[in-house]
């Protein structure tokens, strides 16, 4: 009797990293325990599968014995199936718990959690659903309310995400689509134009490294300037390096792209050392422009691409952010619109190589019978 029970027990049992099915085995000699992942056996990893596995629990018992294991199993093996993003499969696994019996009948069973295990496994659910963005609707509404009632734990938390979620859904100007592209070229420009868009006279330049002879690593660089940093860049004194800083990071969702940005010379800096305490000798104001007086408007307005800690004069991101591929884009750069760069030393100061790929030497340019590199 004690090993029937036993049996049952085992055969009940679930953990919550992945969805196990225990078996007792039975041969002349000796009885052994097998395990059993219906996860695992199934040869596709798509939604279908992943809807087949969960009808297959739900038709096993009909006291869905071990739900709140095989939910929490469940969520663990989304990302595997590709369907963390999707709300049909999220009602299907809210669809698992027992309808009726985890409603609170009075008072005192509403304030103090009524079956907190099941709560807390709900409230889990709806939590990562928050975290992908899948937005949940009113059918999942009525599900959790048959589930858990009016007072449950779980519906509170979906009035929160239905109240938070739409009101967060929109609120970037930078607009993504739903499904991010698979190539990294296309998530480049994204990236890229998320990046430059303080500046709408910004133009996004796709150059291939090919065009360089010299270059040693074959790829594609997605280049950003605007009509007004080619005119800082060409005020940059001959004398100055310009930097290369980089690698930065931008995210696109749950995608990084890394970008590096071309530093001209720094900004002056203003200085005024008038007393702002002394009297002895006030200005004439200089009146309301266009009404009264003369309004003079400072000799040098800075830009928005004049920051701090030097002008940014152009922005890239390139296939495999090696150094080759750099330096490739500052001769591209100077091929298309920017002739003033074969007089300026370019300087990298990359934080680390991002790439398997080292360059030993660069390619030297000739000029007036002279030899010069570039770095």
């Amino acid at each position: 009797m004690a090993l029937k029970m036993l049996g049952n027990m085992l055969r009940t049992t679930r953990t919550t990293s992945s969805l196990v099915v225990t078996r007792w085995k039975s041969s002349n000699t000796e009885k052994k325990l097998t395990v059993y992942d219906p996860y695992v056996t199934k040869p596709q990893k798509n939604k279908e599968t992943y809807l087949e596995v969960i009808r297959m629990f739900e038709g096993h018992d009909i006291r869905r014995r071990g739900h709140v294991e095989f939910i929490y199993a469940s969520l663990a093996r989304m990302k595997e199936f590709g369907v963390e993003k999707d709300l049909e499969v999220y009602k299907a696994l809210v669809d698992v718990l027992p309808k009726g019996k985890f409603i609170p009948t009075n008072i005192f069973q509403a304030e103090f959690l009524h079956y907190p295990k099941q709560q807390q496994c709900a409230v889990d659910l709806l939590e990562q659903m928050e975290d992908n963005n899948v937005m949940p609707d009113s059918e999942m509404e009525e599900m959790l309310m048959n589930i858990f009632g009016r007072r449950g734990i779980p519906l509170r938390k979906f009035w929160r995400m239905m109240y938070w979620m739409p009101k967060f859904k929109n609120l970037s100007p930078w607009y993504l689509p739903e499904q991010l592209p698979n190539d990294t070229m296309e998530l480049a420009m994204l990236a890229i134009q998320r990046i430059t868009s303080v500046d709408p006279d910004t133009k996004i330049s796709i150059w291939q490294t090919e065009e360089i002879e010299a270059s040693l690593d074959k790829t594609w660089i997605v280049s950003a300037q605007s009509r007004m940093q080619q005119v800082l860049l060409g005020e940059q004194p001959p004398d100055e390096p310009l930097t290369i800083k980089g690698p930065y990071s931008v995210y696109l969702r749950d995608q990084v792209v890394t970008y590096f940005t071309l530093l001209g010379k720094i900004r002056p800096e203003h200085k005024d050392d008038k007393d702002l305490d002394d009297v002895s000798n006030i200005e004439k104001p200089p009146g309301i422009p266009g009404f009264i007086g003369k309004t003079t408007l400072p000799a040098v307005k800075c830009t928005v691409h004049e920051q701090d800690n030097g002008t940014i004069v152009a922005v890239c991101a390139t296939g495999t952010s090696s150094r080759d591929s750099l330096l490739s884009w500052i001769r591209l750069l100077e091929k298309y619109g920017n002739p003033v760069l074969s007089d300026i030393p370019v300087i990298f100061t990359l934080i680390a190589p991002p790439a398997d790929i080292a360059i030993q030497e660069t390619q030297p340019a000739v000029k007036d019978g002279r030899e010069t590199t570039k770095s």
